[in-house]
Order: structure tokens, then C-alpha cells, then sequence
């Protein structure tokens, strides 16, 4: 396909017909032109290619297909290389069935535990969602498949998603709500891009010149194209002109003949329409030059993978020695999941599994169980008749195993949960049979935290989020100890709601929503203000134990914030099974002049260790690692002074540390005014006190500091603490040398500094 021809031989009103969806799930083609479209197709977590009737929430049917654990699932297993797998077979899985671009992954921050879609999503740190994101990027596209990550940006929430503005400042952006598509985009160069339905501080996603022409593509280099997510388009003009090239599904002609006249007119130029153009022209180019003719893919070994991916996924949260279980012992499950297990998200991820395999069917091939259902999954509502049998049965049994989680109506795309509490039917049946049962596990089906009201009362408790269609067989798995749980948890579980940072502010108000709490998401926020958590995050128990020795930095000393920096250290098993471990690399600044939170992931390595057994790993880290974003710079600064490498079995649980110095090569932009402090002329100005003696006066010259000492303990830290923070326009109050002249030769000296 030879683009520029193509273009060149295209009429106005064909090139603004290809910036729109021929229908729901195709771009247009053009007969004339020998020109095909492609399919897109719903994912992120398997295929949801519909055959007939078109929807974008999951209602119609869809193809059969495999689904793999959801993104909440996937990101607590801390494996890359297990993603890029994933990514692997669901190219696979598109190019059986013909579709160009799979729409995923979605890697929203989980702002708050509430977010409807947070089971779509990988995590509250977006260091982890975006080496999570970008290797399942790799993946697929190393099918010669497409994918389209999303929603690019700031979509945490479903209330109000298509017309709430996020009020965000910019570094509270860069750090949190861009930071993983950045790296997907730098690291796996995506095909494509699905802008967010909401506002950013007032402007629409898909016509917001900042985000996706002057962030996307001139910083980072993005070079594919960007569409809608479905529905999201506001002025067609006026996102063209911002870099938004393809809007889906189509609006029968009505936009094409906008930006037809818009063209004529002269409102909008033809070569910005033209650009649009080649990037859709491209990716249909990208399709057919990679298409694999009659194409397959092996179901039964897709479904393999699913269960493999869910037992490593999975998290130990508590395991007061009752797991793993043995064949012999006589166990009871109880719960409707234990039979038809609650394995997916509802909405437009919903996919049509060609099999699902439950834990009643999966325990046939270890052990003999009782089973109960317990509950039902239509309402809350106790069952009187369900509750005594699965006491019953719980009763007569050595171990109860309980299958519990949120039922469908509780997460969803298109709405938020309310609360953290699970259904009080299952609260209750829990409790009920704590009374007649000691031994008790509970086995966790849910797409994001929960309360737990019942947890002294358990022996046993294993998250295994969504896990996909071979869920039951994981949990199995896990349960007798076929597989050794490694999954580590990717966000926090909060005592209560209401310690959440974003609850004053969640869902906020019909128009917009306030990003008060900035920087502090998630254990960035817990951990700095010390607070009580249920779980943190990075938690993961597993059936062997592991020791940590031997950190080291390298190099040890003369570091710049341009060097790259090796850290490494030894994990041993020292336990009597086979195992893996998840090492996490945290960086603290030990002194900033920015709030920053008390620690942040910068690094994770899982490693495969026999009893024993021991190994090095190794962690690389750039500057990026320990610099901010600077409002005053416009780019990332690493301030001079001390970090510590903290090395970490989960973000509360640091076992290793090492402090560094790093000096900064970047100079900061000092701007003085009558309200700048001594204290940041004495921070930001080298020979601070040498430049303001050349007008013959001290900063300090009214209270004598030294002779402070005399007046009560702590007075001369007091008076320094106090004349730090002295702005310039006060020391005429205090009796200085200077004039009203001298300070503002001052403040001109400062800021016309080399």
C-alpha cells in the first residue's frame, strides 16, 4: 500500500470520511481507491469480537474466545515476561479472527477503591502499570496486532465519565496520570491510542492540544494514531486540530461534512486533515502487510495459560498454617462460586468464553469434596434453607473453604461502587459457620478491595481477583499446593473508605472533580502519613520464606543524576518448597523542597528460587527514578542531596536499605521576588551571603542569632527557623542596612545570575 499515492488521489470529503468509523468496529474503506477498512475490537483481557448486533457494553454476543485474568488480576503477579505472554496469545487470538487492533490495555490509575472499572485496570502505581501494560503491548503487537491503550487520560471514575473535567495540576499529572502511558509509548510504541471521554482542567481529551500534540507526540515521540473511546467525540474541528485522528464508531457522515466545510472555509488547514489521514491509512497499511492468512490458534492451550497466569496472579493474604491442603483431607466448598465462579468484569470487557473450568470441577481430579452453595448471587438477601445446609456441611468437614467476592451488579463499567463491603449474605454465612468451624479459608473473587469484617475469624485468605475462565482450576491449584501463591497485591486494602485520599473528593460534583490530594495516591499516601492499613501495598505471603542479603549501589559515590546506577542484591529461599519471590525497589528523598510521598516504586524483580537456593538480581535505575516533575522547569528535576534505596518485601515490610547522594547537573530556575524567603536564597543561591554583602548589608542584621543561645533552649533554632522564612519586602521592618533600592537591586541581582 503506497500511502501517498493514496492520499494524493483522494477527494476532501473521502479523506474526511476515513476519520470516522465506517460503523461500530470498522474503519471506512474506499472502492473506489481498492482501499479495504480494518476491524477493531474490544479487549483488554480477551476478545470480544462481535459477530452480529453492534454494542459497546457487552451486551451482544460475542465470538467464543479465551478470557485471561482481568488487569487487577494480571499486575498483582509482578511478572513481565507473563504478561508478554498473555500479549502473545491474544495476538494470536486476532489474527484468527481477523481483527486489526485489539482495544487495551486500559491502565487508569486507581485513584480511588470505588472506580467501577478498577478491575480493568493494573494499579494505583504507575510504575508497576506501565512495565505491566507495556510488555502485554509487546506481545500482541509482535503478532503484527494492533492495540489501542487506554483511556488516555485521567479516567478514574465512571460517574459522569463522558462530560466530568479532572482538575489536576500539571505535576500531579505527569508523576500519577500520564506517567504509564509514557512509558508504554517510550518503551512498546503502541499502534494506537484511545482518548478518554472526560475533560482535563476543562478541555475535552479528544481535543486537547496539550495532552496529545504537545505531550504525546512532541514529547514522547508517539507516532500512531489516536481514536476516540466510543462516543467521546465533542468538536470534530477542533480535535483534529489538537491530534485526534480517528473517531469511533461513526456519526453517518454528519462530522465528515464538518470537517469538509471546516476545510473549505479555511478553519481548518487540509494538511492537518492530511496527517489524520496517513496515520489511519497506515494503520490499516500495518494490518494487511502483517495479516496472516487462515490463521489458528489452539484454545485448549490458550486456556492452559489462562489457569497458569491465574495461580500467578493470585495473593496469599493470610495463612495461619492450615495451607496447603492435603488430598486426604475432608474439605467442604461452599459458595455459588465454587461452582460458577465470577471470573470477569461486566461491560464492554465482557468476553464470551468458550469454557470456564469451576474449582468443584477442578478438585475432581485432586480430592473429593462436599459442596454448598450458601448464597445466592441475584440479591443480598440471606437464604435461610442455603445457609443451614452450607453450615451443615461446614460442620462435618475438616476444613470449610469458602468461595466468596462481589457478584456482577457490584462492578461494572458504567457506574462506581458505593462502599467496600462484600454482600451481607456472604458477610453472614461466614460468620455462621466461624461458630460451628475453626478451620476456615476463604477464597476471594474480587476486582478491587474489599472489608472484611470476619478476618480474625479465618485461618486462610486467598485473593484471587478476576481471575479469567480457568480461575476454579487455579484456586485448586493453589489450595493443595500444586502451585506455590507469588502474587503480591498491586494496590492497597484500607481499613475503612473514609481513609481513602481521594474520599472528600470521589465522585465529587456533577461538573468536575478535584485532584486535591495530588501526588499522594494509593501507599503513597498511606505509608507517608503512617496510617493503618488491612493489607499494603506489594503484600503477598507465599508457602516458602525468603531472606534478603547483600545490597549494593554501583557506583558507590560521585553520582549525578545522569548516571545509571546498579543496584543489586541476594534472595534465598530458605524454606522446604520451591517458590518466587517479588523483590521491590523503593526510593525515599530524604530532604526535598517539594512534598513527596515517603517512598515510591522504582523497580521490581521476580525470581524463581528452589529450596535453598540462592540468587542474585539486579535492579537499574536513571534519573527518572528519583527526580519530580518541576513546575518551574517544565521537565523532571532530581534534587541535590540524599535518597535511600529501600528494598522491600511489600511497601511496609523494608528489609534493606542504602543510602546515596546524588548531585544534580540541572540548574534550577531561581526566580526571586519581594516575596522570596532568605531561606530560598540561602537553598537556590551558590555564595548567597557573599552576593548580598556586595551592597553592604546582612540578611540577618536585626536579631543576633548567636547570642540567641542565652534567651531559653531552642531560641536560636527558632530565631534561624524564623528568619529563613523572612521575604525580602520584611527586613526593612527589622531594622536592616538596606533600603527599599537595595532590595530590589537585589532581586534584580538574583535573577540576572549565570
Amino acid at each position: 500500500m503506497d500511502v501517498e499515492k493514496l492520499l494524493s488521489e483522494m477527494t476532501l470529503e473521502e479523506k474526511a470520511s476515513l476519520c470516522s468509523g465506517a460503523d461500530f468496529w470498522h474503519t471506512q474503506n474506499i472502492n473506489r481507491l481498492n482501499l479495504p477498512g480494518v476491524m477493531v475490537s474490544d479487549g483488554p483481557h480477551g476478545l470480544r469480537k462481535q459477530a452480529e448486533d453492534a454494542d459497546h457494553l457487552g451486551l451482544s454476543d460475542s465470538v467464543a474466545a479465551v478470557c485471561f485474568p482481568a488487569a487487577s488480576a494480571l499486575a498483582c503477579s509482578f511478572d513481565t515476561d507473563l504478561a508478554n505472554t498473555i500479549g502473545e496469545a491474544l495476538g494470536d487470538e486476532c489474527q484468527a479472527e481477523s481483527v486489526s487492533t485489539l482495544l487495551g490495555p486500559g491502565v487508569n490509575m486507581k485513584r480511588s477503591p470505588l472506580c467501577g472499572r478498577n478491575f480493568e485496570y493494573f494499579s494505583e502505581d504507575p510504575y508497576l502499570a506501565g512495565k505491566m501494560a507495556a510488555s502485554l503491548v509487546r506481545g500482541i503487537q509482535s503478532k503484527g496486532i494492533g492495540t489501542s491503550v487506554k483511556h488516555f487520560a485521567v479516567n478514574n471514575q465512571e460517574y459522569r465519565r463522558m462530560s466530568i473535567s479532572a482538575e489536576a495540576d500539571e505535576r500531579t499529572l505527569r508523576e500519577i496520570y500520564l506517567s504509564a502511558f509514557e512509558t508504554i509509548v517510550k518503551e512498546a510504541k503502541p499502534t494506537t491510542l484511545m482518548c478518554s471521554y472526560n475533560r482535563i482542567n476543562g478541555v475535552y481529551s479528544c481535543e486537547n492540544d496539550w495532552l496529545l500534540n504537545k505531550v504525546l507526540r512532541d514529547e514522547w515521540g508517539f507516532e500512531g494514531l489516536v481514536m476516540t473511546d466510543w462516543g467521546a467525540m465533542n468538536d470534530r474541528v477542533s480535535a483534529l486540530k489538537a491530534g485526534l485522528d480517528l473517531e469511533m464508531p461513526g456519526s453517518n457522515g454528519i462530522r465528515d461534512k464538518e470537517i469538509v466545510e471546516a476545510v473549505k472555509n479555511g478553519e481548518l488547514s487540509e494538511e492537518v486533515l492530511n496527517t489524520a489521514v496517513r496515520r489511519v491509512l497506515h494503520l490499516v497499511k500495518h494490518y494487511y502487510e502483517h495479516k496472516i492468512e487462515n490463521a489458528s490458534y489452539d484454545k485448549e492451550a490458550h486456556h492452559a495459560l489462562a489457569r497458569n497466569a491465574a495461580a500467578e496472579s493470585a495473593v496469599l493474604l493470610k495463612n495461619d498454617s492450615i495451607l496447603p491442603l492435603k488430598p486426604e483431607t475432608k474439605a467442604a466448598f461452599i459458595g455459588k462460586f465454587a461452582q460458577v465462579p465470577r471470573y470477569q468484569g461486566g461491560g464492554s470487557s465482557h468476553i464470551n468464553s468458550f469454557k470456564i473450568t469451576s474449582a468443584l470441577d477442578a478438585v475432581k481430579e485432586i480430592a473429593e469434596v462436599t459442596y454448598a452453595q450458601g448464597y445466592d448471587t441475584k440479591e443480598d438477601k440471606v437464604d435461610e434453607e442455603l445457609l443451614k445446609e452450607a453450615v451443615n456441611a461446614a460442620a462435618n468437614a475438616e476444613v470449610a473453604v469458602i468461595f466468596a467476592g462481589l457478584p456482577d451488579s457490584f462492578e461494572s463499567e458504567g457506574y462506581d461502587r458505593t462502599h467496600l463491603e462484600l454482600p451481607q449474605c456472604q458477610n453472614h454465612l461466614i460468620q455462621e459457620i466461624a461458630k460451628v468451624q475453626k478451620n476456615i479459608v476463604v477464597i476471594l473473587h474480587n476486582g478491587s478491595p474489599v472489608r472484611m469484617p470476619w478476618l480474625n475469624d479465618i485461618k486462610g485468605l486467598l485473593s484471587v481477583y478476576l481471575g479469567g475462565q480457568a480461575v476454579g482450576g487455579a484456586c485448586v491449584d493453589l489450595l493443595y499446593g500444586k502451585v506455590n501463591p507469588s502474587g503480591k497485591l498491586a494496590e492497597t486494602y484500607p481499613l475503612s473508605l473514609k481513609h481513602n485520599p481521594s474520599y472528600l473528593n470521589f465522585p465529587s460534583t456533577e461538573k468536575e472533580v478535584v485532584y486535591s490530594e495530588g501526588v499522594f495516591i494509593g501507599y503513597r499516601y498511606y505509608d507517608t502519613k503512617e496510617l493503618e492499613v488491612l493489607y499494603p501495598f506489594g503484600y503477598g505471603l507465599s508457602y516458602t520464606e525468603f531472606q534478603y542479603s547483600d545490597l549494593k549501589v554501583s557506583p558507590e559515590a560521585d553520582l549525578k543524576d545522569t548516571d545509571t546506577i546498579t543496584v543489586t542484591l541476594k534472595v534465598k529461599n530458605t524454606g522446604k518448597i520451591a517458590g518466587k519471590e517479588v523483590a521491590q525497589l523503593y526510593v525515599h528523598d530524604k530532604e526535598a523542597y517539594v512534598s513527596r510521598p515517603e517512598k515510591e516504586l522504582k523497580g521490581f524483580v521476580k525470581v524463581s528460587l528452589a529450596p535453598g537456593e540462592e540468587k542474585e538480581i539486579s535492579f537499574t535505575l536513571d534519573k527518572r527514578s528519583f527526580a519530580y516533575y518541576s513546575k518551574e522547569l517544565k521537565d523532571w528535576y532530581v534534587e541535590t542531596g540524599d535518597f535511600t534505596i529501600m528494598i522491600g518485601k511489600s511497601s511496609r515490610d523494608i528489609v534493606l536499605v542504602k543510602d546515596i547522594f546524588i548531585t544534580s547537573t540541572t540548574a534550577f530556575p531561581f526566580v526571586a521576588d519581594n516575596t522570596t524567603t532568605v531561606g530560598d536564597i540561602m537553598k537556590y543561591v551558590k555564595n548567597a551571603n557573599e552576593l548580598i554583602q556586595k551592597f553592604g548589608g546582612d540578611l540577618m542584621p536585626a536579631i543576633p542569632v548567636d547570642d540567641a543561645e542565652g534567651l531559653g533552649e531552642g531560641t536560636a533554632e527558632m530565631m534561624r527557623e524564623m528568619m529563613a522564612g523572612l521575604p525580602l519586602h520584611s527586613i526593612l521592618s527589622f531594622g536592616g542596612q538596606f533600603t527599599s533600592k537595595d532590595i530590589q537591586n537585589i532581586i534584580d541581582m538574583l535573577n540576572n545570575q549565570d
